[in-house]
């Protein structure tokens, strides 16, 4: 009985300092191929880290070319609208553009400081800005996890094709 007790209470630790929360629009992101394009913006940031938005899009610049998804990367350009994104993404003659934000971009204040992140992204089809895919999702870790990690395993499980 002890030994049930014991490992019970290890595996509601274990799974109470890592969390992950994620909704994902019932359609997935489009199959790759050689000639499908996506200009990617860099996602707005609403935390109070300097240049989370910038740190966020390069790791999901990093995936998607993994993927294999042919990226225009405008990590330096802010959209204020939804049309300015897609007057750029026809400017470059892409198929589709990806926006989004991030909400949490941070260490946990306490005794582990457990990495925390949340973003949110969408993507559009160019010709007529009509939303294609979308995705939220917030994670953390243990206290020797970066935010970069959890970020990455949490844009991993974003972008997941099933």
């Amino acid at each position: 009985m002890k030994k049930i007790l014991t490992l019970i209470t290890t595996a509601l630790l274990f799974s109470a300092c890592s969390t992950t929360a994620l909704i994902n629009t019932q359609n997935q992101l489009p199959d790759t191929n050689q000639t499908l394009s996506i200009s990617l913006f860099e996602l707005s940031n609403y935390t109070d880290t300097p240049r989370a938005g910038m740190r966020a899009t390069n790791l999901v610049e990093g995936v998607l070319l993994a993927r294999g998804y042919k990226l225009k990367t405008h990590l330096n350009q802010k959209v204020d609208s939804l049309e300015d994104a897609q007057d750029s993404a026809q400017e470059d003659h892409s198929e589709y553009f990806l926006i989004g934000g991030i909400s949490e971009w941070r260490y946990k204040t306490g005794i582990d400081g457990e990495p925390a992140v949340s973003l949110q992204l969408s993507l559009y089809q160019t010709k007529d800005a009509t939303l294609v895919w979308s995705a939220t999702g917030s994670d953390s870790d243990w206290g020797n996890g970066s935010i970069g990690s959890t970020a990455q395993n949490l844009i991993e499980q974003m972008t997941n094709r099933h």
